[in-house]
């Protein structure tokens, strides 16, 4: 802004000049920094004594003149300028020390006091320009020697200033960088390197150049890292007994190496046999003295200065002897009536060419001994142990450089081999999460070391051996499905006995022996089923492109569902010409087993190759994936779960299932509705000190997803415990039921019980109460000379002691007659009926005329009778009730009296 508004000032002097009302002085002044210039006037006079005048320099920016001068006064000064201007040769200002800052207009004014003409003020001036040079020089400049990590990345930066404005280059070794290529970048002045690395050590130079001259500032960058080996060992051979040497040499900064030596892993003075003849020298050298067998392997150096992971280098060593014999046993055990080796533990270098026996002290001819016959190795063969083989055998063996000596004697003896005196079923099938139990044991001479193995991929910390060598599977998983070897081994022989464990009640097994038989546009894709996991399961053939779609990197993989009971499928609608990835799936209602693996194919006749390189079945996109990042965290109130939701949704998640164990025991579902939405559960309810592991399972229409990682949380050192955990794996199924049922039938039992004690005891009361009821009646006063007859009906009739029964008592009698008193005479003492008499017959009670009760006449005795029943017509009042014939005071016939 201040160089435009300089601009237009000096445009409008030239103007005024051309207009012929001023002088235009236009000069321009070049100097350099430090030194002085002079900024010439010639607005006074050249000659005479000049008028009254005053004398001012401008410059454009300021505010006040930077020098006036009035007569013979001290000349006021800018502050900037001071010390550094005078006048010289009339109204000329010198200016002195100059600096980058002076450069810029300058106009000198001269006013002369007894001549002023107002309109004359800015015609008396004359504009300089002055310009100030400047050599190159530095602002900022890194620090002579840099000490880097190696790998880390390093900024040199250049700043500087002169006049005209310097251009800042970098060198390395001499060699100008430019802007800088691949990890190194230079871009105004400064350079970066994204990665130190041992080659980027060096001296950089940062040089600053211009018109008025150049100036450089060198930085040397250290590169602070581990050793890098520049000698290496290499591989050397010697006979025995011969000197060697090594070589290794690193360079490193810092320089403070140390080297070590090591044989097969091993530091070298860590080996009884090599320390006493080892040493490493100064510049890093291995020196080995009289090379021994023992001595041949990879040496390997490593040199280290403390920093990051140390280089290393090796190198084999071979060392030649003759052909030996290192250790041979003193006895060796035949098995009897089985085959049996006797060796000749060999060494030798060059390779063993022949080995000669001899048996109790003569040379051994095979021809004699039918069946036997020396191995590559020159053991010998024996067709069968028996009485034959026995005797004392050694062996001599010989290569290109001879031999050592023949090996000591050893005895052979007849051993009774392994014998099994219990073996494993063919096959076993149980349930997983439960125990099983296989036998195997096995008798021989020695007694042999029964182990067990599971054929193929091994199962790790499940298996367990028991003190009779039975196998113990507990709990049993889905791994431990497939062939378990026993083996009896002792030192004579070997034997085995081998079973198939089936675990029931898990999703299925990978299917194997995928093969693909391209057609045009399709492909028959064919499979063998694995274990179904004791369940129905299905078939799905996935299939994608090769080369996908850039929009759908992973998830352009289609299904197609196979027939039940198919083990192959026609894929059609292939394109042709295009290689396409083949998978088959298998389901059960438990779950979806293991992707098989991938094979390729294309249409249109190509041959079915393997996949190269092989994808995990993890790399087929499946329609929903598992939960992902479970973790179970310990709180007062419960074990708080959380996760994050499946990366693959076919539509919507319509939720999870929660399972849960404790210790090894098998996986039980502990909530099998946890909302979709959800990505935290509390489960409350924990047992001290018990460890339980966790897992979701996710479902999403009828897709179900693998299950989770395992979360795992240990209930030791909780200071609150709720009430005891809903776990199902606490009681085993079983058991449950069975102490239900328990429970059940025992209630169950005990109603009946009480329902037939009730049943009983009503019975028994109701016989009392008719025992009762059978006894004798109490006797009644009858009149003198009257006859108790008994009643015409019967008194031992059911409808008699019913009567009796409503009667109650015959008190009401008796009343009667202490009421009405009894006319016939002296009521007669209670006489004892005689036994054969029988109950008393009812006396007739009817209702009288005013509607009160009297007793009617007394009904004749059944043994009066004769011929048939005549009974005399009653009237309903008369046959309303009956009671005991009883003595009374009114006479026989009279008519009854009326009861008060």
């Amino acid at each position: 802004m201040v160089w435009c508004l300089g601009l237009a000032v000096l445009s409008l002097v030239i103007s005024q000049g051309a207009d012929g009302r001023g002088k235009p002085e236009v000069v321009s002044v070049v100097g350099r920094a430090g030194e002085s210039v002079v900024l010439g006037c010639d607005l006074l006079p050249p000659a005479g004594r000049p008028p009254l005048h005053v004398i001012e320099w401008l410059r454009f920016g300021f505010l006040l003149p930077i020098f006036i001068q009035f007569g013979l006064y001290s000349p006021r000064i800018d502050p900037d300028y001071v010390g550094r201007v005078r006048l010289q040769k009339g109204a000329s200002l010198q200016i002195e020390g100059l600096r980058v800052e002076d450069q810029g207009w300058y106009e000198c004014r001269v006013f002369f006091l007894d001549q002023h003409i107002p309109e004359d003020d800015f015609a008396n001036g004359s504009w300089v320009h002055l310009t100030v040079n400047l050599p190159p020089q530095f602002q900022e400049t890194p620090p002579a020697v840099l000490e880097v990590q190696e790998l880390e990345p390093v900024t040199l930066r250049c700043v500087a200033r002169g006049s005209p404005l310097p251009r800042v280059t970098w060198k390395l070794r001499g060699k100008d960088l430019g802007q800088g290529q691949g990890q190194v970048q230079v871009q105004n002045g400064t350079l970066r390197i994204r990665r130190v690395e041992r080659g980027s050590s060096g001296v950089y130079t940062c040089q600053a150049s211009s018109t008025e001259g150049s100036a450089t500032h060198a930085t040397q960058l250290l590169v602070l890292g581990p050793p890098v080996i520049v000698v290496p060992p290499k591989n050397c051979t010697v006979n025995a007994s011969q000197d060697v040497s090594l070589a290794c040499h690193a360079e490193a900064y810092p320089a403070n190496l140390t080297y070590s030596w090591f044989q097969d892993n091993t530091n070298v003075f860590h080996i009884s046999h090599l320390r006493s003849r080892v040493r490493i020298l100064v510049d890093g050298s291995l020196r080995l003295q009289a090379t021994q067998p023992d001595d041949a392997g990879c040496y390997t150096c490593v040199p280290s200065n403390g920093l990051l992971h140390p280089p290393s280098a090796s190198a084999y060593l071979t060392v030649l002897y003759p052909a030996q014999v290192t250790a041979m046993p003193p006895e060796t055990p035949l098995p009897i009536g089985m085959p049996g080796v006797i060796r000749c533990p060999v060494r030798a270098n060059p390779p063993l060419l022949f080995v000669s026996w001899t048996k109790d002290g003569k040379a051994l001819q095979l021809d004699k001994f039918p069946g036997w016959s020396q191995g590559t190795e020159g053991s010998l063969i024996i067709a069968l142990g028996n009485e034959d083989a026995l005797g004392e055998y050694s062996c001599t063996p010989y290569n290109s450089l001879g031999t050592a000596g023949p090996s000591p004697v050893t005895r052979v003896l007849l051993k009774a081999p392994p014998a099994f005196i219990e073996q494993p079923k063919e096959e076993y099938f149980q349930e997983v999460g439960r125990e099983l139990l296989i036998p195997c044991s096995a008798q021989g001479d020695p007694p042999p070391v029964v182990s067990w193995a599971k054929v193929g991929r091994g199962l790790q910390g499940q298996a367990q051996v028991d003190s009779n060598s039975s196998l113990i599977l507990r709990p049993l998983t889905k791994e431990a499905h497939g062939r378990w070897e026993c083996s009896a081994s002792n030192a004579v022989a070997r034997v085995a006995a081998s079973t198939n464990v089936y675990v029931l009640g898990t999703s299925p097994h990978v299917v194997t022996n995928v093969s693909v038989v391209p057609l045009p546009k399709g492909a028959n894709v064919s499979w063998e089923p694995g274990f179904d996991g004791g369940y129905l399961q299905r078939f799905s053939v996935w299939y994608t492109p090769l080369a996908k779609r850039p929009d759908r990197m992973h998830h352009d993989w289609v299904s197609l569902a196979v027939p039940v009971g198919a083990a192959h499928l026609l894929v059609p609608g292939l394109q042709p010409h295009t290689q396409y990835q083949f998978s088959v799936l298998a389901q059960n209602k438990l779950g979806s087993g293991p992707f098989s693996e991938i094979v390729l194919s294309a249409p249109e006749g190509l041959p079915t190759t393997p996949a190269a390189p092989r994808l995990p079945p993890t790399e087929i996109s499946p329609p929903l994936s598992p939960p992902r990042g479970l973790v179970a965290v310990r709180t007062p109130r419960g074990v708080l779960l959380h996760w994050d939701p499946p990366e693959l949704v076919p539509k919507r998640l319509d939720g999870y299932v929660l399972e849960g164990r404790q210790g090894s025991q098998g996986w039980e579902v502990l909530d099998p509705a946890v909302a979709g939405t959800e990505t935290e559960l509390l489960v409350p309810g924990l047992i001290k000190d018990v460890l339980y592991e966790f897992r979701l399972v996710a479902f999403a229409g009828s897709y179900v997803s693998d299950p989770s990682n395992t979360a795992n949380v240990s209930t030791s050192g909780l200071e609150v415990y709720p009430s005891r955990t809903q776990l199902p794996g606490l009681l085993p199924q079983p058991v449950l039921a069975g102490v239900v049922g328990g429970v059940c039938f025992l209630g169950v039992a005990v109603l009946v019980s009480i329902l037939a004690a009730c049943l009983m005891n009503r019975r028994r009361a109701t016989r009392r109460r008719r025992k009762r009821l059978r006894q004798d009646p109490p006797l009644i006063f009858s009149p003198t000379g009257t006859s108790a007859a008994p009643s015409a009906l019967g008194s031992g009739s059911p409808d008699s002691v019913a009567k009796l029964k409503l009667q109650g008592s015959p008190v009401p009698s008796l009343r009667q007659s202490l009421l009405w008193g009894d006319l016939a005479g002296t009521p007669s003492p209670h006489p004892d009926p005689p036994p054969s008499r029988g109950p008393l017959p009812l006396e007739p009670i009817c209702r009288g005329p005013d509607g009160r009760f009297v007793m009617g006449p007394t009904v004749a005795a059944p043994q009066e009778r004769s011929g048939p029943e005549q009974a005399e017509p009653r009237t309903p009042a008369q046959c309303l009730a009956r009671s005991f014939d009883c003595s009374s005071s009114s006479p026989s016939g009279a008519a009854p009296a009326p009861l008060h």
